[in-house]
């Protein structure tokens, strides 16, 4: 007969592998829409879980009667939702408190990290006051400086003013950028954080350079292609886009331009430039492919909290030419891996691109230098340091429990 061990085994000896902390993400967008927040904030949330942290996704139905996904590493939890005006692909969760606080109480997460700032995100901020639990937000979405694209500045005071409160109310702000940062302080921005947005350096490669997809687009070797990722609207300042074109073909260069991407401008930039090749929404596997063929990344936008793909361009090998602000204030080295404008000099980027353009050896120079910039920016590096972050907004709220005590100590804030 077995004896019992003198010193009986206790099994909270054994730690786990690597800290679990359960943590609700919040969010009005995921895939399959096809914006820089879903898609940067999956790839958030897929690191989070391959570092062992138990995630709840909190985001609206895409459809009327959508259940929530298994076996997907992680658990959904779906509320309602709305069309969003001008966006109709996007839906817009609608308050959603009570459910969420029924919710939190059965599951308590340990922390709230809420991605966007509408309906769905405030009833979170709202749910976590009442349960008392530690939140974080991410600043994703330049609304206020969509306002004036649309005809409604006069709304920038007042959104300014809500996202202030918003962000105020949480324990951290992430920002993507050291100069958005310095704007939001001078607004009255607090706990602000820079954590960079990652970028899939495995997919988005020079090596998806395709022959084939050039002759498709009637590019020879001595063509320019240029090429333009985005929503095709008012707030990604396209006129630049189309002057670049138009003045390259004046001056009798070869050159093709290539749109990825849809929305209401579309007919506009069809009409301006009949000849342009509309590639419409595509998936990550194709858009790769899109960049590593073409010859030149123009990226006017001047709305941006970061511009994801500034430095999915890069990665794959193709130089940018932007304005000095958001990603590419921090990724584009003049004349190493790309081109900046002023913003103070709007009419520079279309000489600079027809500078650039008209110099195949410059271009073909600047391309063997793009990816070395961004190779750091690895999804894994950046859920590390938004665990850390994390961690801090819990350590720093209350008491932890003896649970949270023992995992907080394995995790650098």
């Amino acid at each position: 007969m077995d004896t019992p061990a003198e010193n009986p085994i206790v099994v909270e000896d054994f730690p786990a592998f690597r800290p679990s902390l359960r943590i609700a993400v919040v969010t009005e967008t995921w895939p399959p829409e096809v914006n820089g927040v879903a898609v940067t904030l999956a790839k958030l949330v897929q690191g989070l879980c391959r570092r062992n942290h138990d995630v709840q996704l909190v985001r609206p139905k895409q459809v009327k009667n959508e259940i929530p996904l298994q076996n997907l590493g992680f658990e959904e939890v779906l509320m309602r939702g709305m069309p969003i005006p001008r966006y109709p692909e996007l839906k817009l969760g609608l308050p959603s408190k009570k459910n969420l606080v029924k919710a939190w109480t059965l599951r308590r997460p340990d922390v709230v990290h809420i991605a966007t700032e509408g309906p769905l995100g405030w009833s979170a901020m709202q749910a976590a006051k009442v349960l008392k639990l530690p939140v974080t937000s991410d600043f994703r979405t330049n609304f206020h400086s969509y306002s004036q694209h649309y005809g409604v500045g006069w709304l920038r005071k007042p959104i300014v003013a809500y996202l202030r409160k918003f962000h105020n109310a949480t324990a951290c702000t992430m920002v993507p950028t050291q100069a958005l940062k310095n704007e939001l302080s001078q607004h009255g921005f607090l706990n602000l954080k820079v954590v960079a947005r990652g970028v899939d350096t495995a997919l988005f490669n020079p090596s998806r350079r395709s022959a084939e997809l050039r002759a498709q687009w009637r590019a020879d070797t001595q063509t320019v292609v240029l090429i333009s990722v985005g929503r095709l609207a008012l707030e990604k300042n396209l006129g630049q886009v189309m002057a670049c074109y138009e003045s390259l073909k004046s001056a009798g260069a070869k050159v093709k331009l290539v749109l990825v991407g849809d929305g209401p401008m579309r007919e506009t930039i069809a009409q301006r430039c009949p000849d342009a090749i509309f590639a419409g929404m595509l998936s990550h596997d194709t858009l790769a492919t899109y960049y590593a063929s073409a010859d030149l990344f123009l990226f006017p936008s001047l709305t941006e909290t970061f511009g994801n793909v500034t430095v999915e361009a890069l990665a794959s090998g193709l130089p940018v030419l932007a304005f000095d602000c958001a990603a590419a204030t921090d990724w584009v080295k003049p004349g190493v891996n790309g081109w900046l404008v002023s913003e103070a000099e709007p009419e520079a980027y279309v000489s600079t691109a027809m500078k650039v353009a008209m110099n195949p050896e410059l271009l073909s120079q600047v391309a063997g230098t793009t990816r070395s910039q961004v190779s750091q920016l690895d999804w894994d590096q950046i859920s590390e340091q938004v665990e850390g972050v994390l961690a801090k907004a819990i350590q720093g709220f209350d008491q932890p429990t003896s649970r949270l005590r023992k995992l907080l100590g394995k995790i650098k804030p």
